[in-house]
């Protein structure tokens, strides 16, 4: 049992590792501009439909997650994946790369993510927040490996072929791993402790009850926010490194790797942090470090490589501290009975953060011509995310509760 047990934790986080190379783009996107001779706003466009789809793809997989094995989930989704990223391979022009890497490889990532966090934590269930926090730690630190890999791949064999060789990685180890993937015999599992956090215990609400919330509304909004800002800077990290500091693209992809690891950590720390000291704090840190980091790149970003690494950690770590915060919110607002529904509605959020992040990312660049008005454009969403901090509440159990 206890072997079981640390198999589904090691082969949940290398599976999560290998989802998460889609934020390595930002190392491949300077490649692309360059193969199909593309503006900087086109190159982003198979990076936010990847994302895009694969918050969609999360949407619907939830509840087919009740009904079917997680062996069949993880390996029809690597087959998925491992296609989209050959397929890419044999792109001829961007709109080709987008609907391989971004439609395929995005409903490929959004059938398989939800399956290591749901093994993980019917394992482990009195240890459900750690075990889980430490899975889509594996998603966040993914560019640690990747990025400097992809980077090397791509000096040596070319772009094209990078995107093929990993595609035929992936296509062959994730659906190998997904064969090992298994639910626990309840009947040998220790008896399931929840531990209830500060505040009443909350109502549960279906999906159709959830959304009619103004608790609802100011969390969606949050997450937008969040992952817009997180989004346009991920996805476009190499590009502003290479104009606002004097680094080589192999020492940003290295750099990329530990942003990376800052992404990682920042979910097991905002999801304590919501745990323990409140959702309503969680938010309000978030953003109040956006707010600096945007400013200080505003003032300072182009006068120190130290500034841009100090600032675009702080991003890298907010936009896993939103992947934290928004799921344990989720949880903590509208309860556990209708959780994979709710979340899965809540997962468009960073769906359509990462359309208007990617979007705006790009277009800033190409049309004002430089990175400033992006930062400021950063501190003014952070202000109007505390505002929605500031006036998010529980909702009231006796007029917004639809069972």
């Amino acid at each position: 049992m206890g072997y079981k047990k640390l198999q589904i934790v090691i082969f949940s986080l290398l599976i999560m590792v290998m989802l998460g190379t889609v934020y390595s783009w930002s190392v491949f996107r300077i490649f692309v501009e360059g193969e199909f001779g593309v503006s900087n706003t086109l190159s982003g466009l198979p990076y936010m439909v990847s994302l895009a789809f694969y918050a969609l793809a999360m949407m619907f997989a939830g509840p087919f997650l009740d009904h079917y094995s997680p062996r069949v989930m993880v390996v029809l989704g690597g087959i998925i994946i491992g296609s989209g990223w050959i397929l890419a391979g044999f792109s001829r022009n961007i709109l080709m790369l987008t609907v391989a890497y971004g439609v395929l490889i995005g409903i490929g990532i959004g059938m398989v993510y939800g399956v290591p966090m749901r093994l993980v934590a019917r394992w482990y269930p009195g240890r459900q927040g750690l075990m889980v926090g430490l899975i889509l730690g594996g998603f966040g630190v993914s560019p640690l490996i990747t990025a400097p890999l992809a980077g090397k791949m791509i000096e040596a064999y070319g772009l094209m072929a990078t995107f093929r060789i990993l595609g035929i990685f992936y296509l062959t180890l994730i659906p190998l791993l997904g064969m090992t993937m298994k639910n626990p015999d309840k009947s040998r599992l220790p008896e399931e402790k929840i531990e209830e956090g500060p505040g009443k215990v909350p109502p549960s609400l279906t999906s159709r009850g959830m959304m009619k919330t103004g608790a609802f509304k100011r969390l969606y909004l949050s997450f937008v926010l969040g992952t817009t800002i997180g989004l346009m800077i991920i996805g476009n990290t190499g590009g502003a490194g290479l104009f606002l500091t004097d680094r080589t693209a192999l020492e940003l992809s290295r750099m990329i790797s530990a942003f990376a690891v800052f992404n990682g950590l920042g979910r097991p720390f905002f999801g304590w942090v919501t745990d323990r000291i409140g959702y309503r704090f969680a938010m309000t840190l978030s953003f109040v470090l956006i707010a600096a980091s945007g400013l200080a790149m505003r003032l300072f970003g182009d006068l120190s490589w130290g500034v841009f690494f100090v600032s675009y950690s702080i991003f890298w770590f907010n936009l896993g501290g939103w992947m934290a915060i928004a799921p344990a919110t989720t949880a903590r607002l509208f309860g556990p009975d209708h959780y994979s529904q709710n979340y899965g509605i809540m997962m468009t959020a960073y769906g359509l953060g990462a359309i208007l992040g990617t979007l705006s990312s790009g277009a800033i660049v190409d049309f004002l011509g430089g990175y400033g008005e992006k930062f400021t454009l950063i501190v003014v969403l952070a202000l109007l995310g505390l505002w929605l901090a500031r006036g998010l509440r529980d909702p009231d159990p006796e007029r917004e509760v639809v069972r």
